[in-house]
């Protein structure tokens, strides 16, 4: 068991119990924290005093809707049934006061803080949340409360001190830089950060900083909008049992200074008992219990279930609220002792001092406003600029990922060259073949090198994004655009190292012109390959999926566009107008124009069984036959090319704004 609550010889010999104990200890921590009714946070010298609020949510409830079969059973998949994640939560918290919200897996305590947090858009979402007695809309949740999420997610080559000056950039437009300096420097030594500012984050390649400060560098960042209410997913999880007790006792003195906070936390130590204000304990989406920690105490006692000697209160009144599914006779049994403790608990003076707080502070005839978070956000292009560096930053210190960035390309025009070494001019010896498996060695790879880059740089960012976006700080289509600027020169680098390689080392037409041309068609495979991956990886969660669809849509491309398989004018008239969709229709004539326009061959063929080896002399013959009016076409060509990068600039776009609705309902 985590954490065990025993009691000194001595206690034993004067009859106090574990109960009795840590009632006693809590009077006097408990009007202690009453005390507390002020905040001062300190901005560069000045000092503001804000008055003390209040969070009632009452009878917040939220169904979902699931389906009953497997999605090939036809039969059953049709129906569904209704499930009951929230069913009406009500509790009331002042300022001053951590909550501790305990429960077993599935009882609700996440949902509830997604829900008071706006992370749920769904309508079955019911109840009402009030701050200092005034009822929120549903859209002013997010603007009111910071919400530190479960998982830490944060970009590993930033410091701490970049980390979160740039949150602190992307939040506060007002503040000069030298103001944002402060605040970060305030911050970070309110968590305790100041020791750490310069260290790297880390994560699974390199070491960083360890777990609790990575916890607190993430709570950090959502109190540079001065948010007074605080809510954190089990901020405790992945971290030893000191390093957890650590994180809530400093939780508990951001609370003392004027702000709530509310935490979900799973098996606490014993010692927490003397930390938090107040302990709620859910089971399958009810408030079994909501009150003082020695209340608690008393009330399951006189529910007749008293916590024996030398355990943990929390896991002893948690295994008594839980619904255990082992099997049906088990699972009725400790279902009808749940709703017991949560009937007596709805009919105890502590459920009815809660509500009589609750209704005093809606009547109240001088409401204080609504404390919302800093809403002093920089325009969209300053938020852009911002991301754009930071993305910058942090990937351009991943020196093994920018070598195999750069080099990834030319490792690929290696294996060519060694298996092609050297063009010859004499078609009896694949001078047409040669030339013409290069293109489309050069046009099928160079979106796939694209979309390794995209798998394996950008699902990072896409979880931040999806993070900080629902915190406000910006649309994810930012994150997106940014990200798009950052790869660009990386691309282009890494593609004119690549030709500038392969096409004067096998001995293409030698003319530098046309190797610039070569170089600008190359590229837009390239960076249309990176593209489509992330614009799918805005809709599609799973990168393997991705990686299966953009190279499908790579094959079927060069199949129907390039010509190379099949002669676009043999194929049936729909695939003809399917070849206008593909980039390799265009992309590849252009490279056949500009490697054969104006090539003349040889021919030494002189054995009598080769007839008709030396009809083709001409590099035009190849444009002539193969890609008809090509020539004419070619500056056409370019531009239809390149549109395909605006288009799929503009698709992603809509991809990642349909993302933000779907992770919002």
């Amino acid at each position: 068991m985590n954490g065990s609550y025993s009691m000194q010889p001595e206690e034993q010999e004067n009859g106090t119990g574990t109960g009795r104990e840590v009632r006693e200890t809590f009077k006097f921590v408990s009007s202690e924290k009453r005390e507390v009714k002020r905040d001062v946070w300190r901005d560069g010298g000045d000092e503001r005093s804000e008055p003390s609020c209040c969070l009632s949510v009452s009878k917040l409830s939220y169904t979902v809707s699931e389906r009953l079969g497997p999605w090939w059973d036809l039969q059953s998949y049709r129906n569904r049934w209704t499930r009951h994640i929230l069913n009406d939560v009500s509790f009331h918290v002042d300022s001053g006061q951590i909550m501790g919200i305990l429960g077993n897996s599935g009882s609700g305590k996440t949902t509830l803080l997604d829900a008071i947090s706006g992370r749920i858009g769904n309508s079955t979402l019911l109840g009402e949340v009030f701050i200092n007695g005034r009822k929120m809309k549903r859209n002013e949740y997010q603007d009111c409360f910071s919400y530190v999420l479960q998982s830490d997610n944060l970009l590993s080559y930033l410091t701490v001190e970049e980390t979160l000056t740039y949150i602190a950039q992307l939040a506060l437009r007002k503040h000069s830089a030298e103001a944002i300096k402060k605040k970060v420097s305030a911050v970070m030594a309110e968590l305790s950060l100041a020791h750490v500012a310069h260290s790297v984050i880390g994560g699974r390649v390199f070491p960083g900083i360890s777990g609790g400060e990575r916890r607190r560098v993430s709570i950090a960042s959502q109190l540079l909008q001065d948010p007074r209410v605080v809510l954190l997913d089990e901020p405790t999880t992945g971290l030893d049992s000191m390093t957890a007790n650590q994180i809530v006792v400093l939780l508990a003195e951001l609370a003392r200074r004027n702000r709530i906070v509310i935490v979900t936390i799973h098996q606490p130590r014993s010692e927490l008992f003397r930390v938090f204000s107040r302990i709620a304990i859910m089971s399958r989406g009810e408030l079994v219990f909501c009150g003082q920690p020695g209340e608690m105490v008393d009330f399951f006692s006189q529910c007749g279930y008293e916590c024996p000697e030398y355990c943990n209160p929390f896991d002893i009144y948690v295994d008594f609220t839980s619904v255990d599914t082992h099997n049906s006779m088990r699972e009725a049994a400790t279902f009808n002792r749940m709703h017991e403790i949560t009937s007596s608990y709805q009919t105890s003076t502590i459920y009815q001092s809660m509500l009589g707080k609750m209704e005093q502070s809606l009547q109240k005839p001088d409401k204080p406003a609504i404390p919302f978070k800093s809403k002093d956000s920089p325009s969209g292009a300053a938020k852009l600029v911002v991301l754009l560096r930071r993305t910058a930053r942090n990937l351009s210190r991943d020196r093994m990922g920018v070598l195999m960035r750069l080099s990834q390309n030319l490792i690929y025009g290696l294996f060519v060259a060694f298996f092609v070494m050297r063009l010859d001019n004499d078609v009896t010896k694949g001078a047409v073949q040669d030339r013409i498996g290069i293109i489309y060695q050069s046009i099928g790879a160079s979106p796939y090198t694209g979309m390794l880059n995209a798998v394996a740089l950008f699902p990072a960012l896409r979880a931040i994004s999806d993070q900080e976006s629902q915190d406000g700080l910006y649309s994810k289509w930012q994150m997106f655009l940014a990200y798009i600027f950052h790869i660009l020169p990386f691309s282009i680098l890494s593609i004119f190292i690549f030709t500038s390689f392969l096409y004067w080392i096998v001995g293409m037409h030698p003319d530098s012109l046309r190797f610039l041309c070569f170089t600008a068609v190359v590229l837009v495979p390239h960076i249309i390959g990176e593209l489509l991956t992330v614009v799918l990886l805005g809709v599609v969660q799973n990168p393997n999926m991705v990686n299966t669809g953009v190279a499908l849509l790579n094959i079927a491309g060069i199949l129907v566009g390039s010509g190379f398989l099949r002669s676009t004018q043999q194929m049936p008239e729909v695939f003809q107008w399917l070849s206008y969709l593909t980039f390799q229709k265009y992309s590849c004539e252009l490279l056949i124009v500009t490697e054969f326009h104006g090539l003349n061959f040889t021919c030494e063929a002189s054995k009598p069984y080769r007839p008709g080896a030396c009809l083709i002399t001409q590099g035009n013959q190849i444009i002539d036959e193969g890609y008809p009016g090509a020539l004419s076409r070619y500056t056409l060509d370019f531009i239809l090319l390149y549109s395909f990068l605006p288009a799929l600039l503009l698709l992603g776009m809509i991809t990642f704004k349909i993302r933000d609705k779907i992770i919002r309902h």
